[in-house]
């Protein structure tokens, strides 16, 4: 058996598609902590998870959300990632 395959109580919470996302605080680009729960109830949020630069696909998907930052935030839309 895998440690993968265990489950610990302090094992993170892995967030999945159309559910609530877990609670989390982490550092952004600028070492700053940010906190999930610091948008709750007044913006959206995406999570957006960047799994490796081996495509060219991965590069544009990210493109796309920086491109579109103006629109999201009209949306009051935030990305996270």
């Amino acid at each position: 058996m895998s440690t993968s395959d265990t489950k610990t109580a302090n094992s993170p919470q892995l967030p999945q598609t159309g559910k609530q996302a877990p609670a989390f605080k982490l550092l952004d680009q600028r070492g700053e902590p940010v906190s999930l729960a610091d948008f709750k109830g007044k913006k959206h949020v995406v999570l957006y998870f960047y799994p490796k630069a081996m495509t060219p696909g991965c590069t544009v998907q990210a493109c796309g959300l920086r491109d579109s930052q103006s629109e999201l935030e009209a949306l009051d839309t935030v990305v996270l990632g």
